[in-house]
């Protein structure tokens, strides 16, 4: 995953002029579960049509102008890249929402993980 590449594809967007905003989203692996217990990593599937649905609404809110999606399925280690969110929009109130909405619905609806303890 390279976000610096995402962003480049968003300013060869046609729509680029229209782009008050870019913000990204780069989820990593980290060492502790959300309840404390150290992992020593995931796995993790996205469904992408579930992520495509996700997408192709959030395009339709107010502002945005494209949304860019890349992810890694299987088992990632700490410290691995899970998913990248880059979305361009006219501005920020429009772009920071979307970006959040896009990151919990697909962690909601179009991916499953398991954390598996660190021995």
């Amino acid at each position: 995953m390279d976000i610096g590449k995402m962003i480049q594809r968003l300013k060869e967007h046609p729509d680029y002029p229209k782009m008050g905003m870019i913000a990204s989203h780069l989820g990593v692996v980290r060492e502790t579960s959300l309840t404390g217990g150290r992992v020593s990593g995931i796995e993790v599937k996205f469904d992408k049509e579930a992520v495509n649905r996700i997408v192709n609404d959030i395009k339709k809110l107010d502002g945005i102008i494209e949304i860019l999606i890349e992810t890694s399925d299987g088992r990632l280690e700490v410290g691995e890249e899970i998913m990248a969110v880059v979305v361009g929009g006219d501005i920020r109130e429009h772009v920071f929402p979307a970006l959040i909405k896009t990151v919990d619905m697909i962690k909601r609806e179009g991916a499953s993980k398991r954390e598996f303890p660190a021995s």
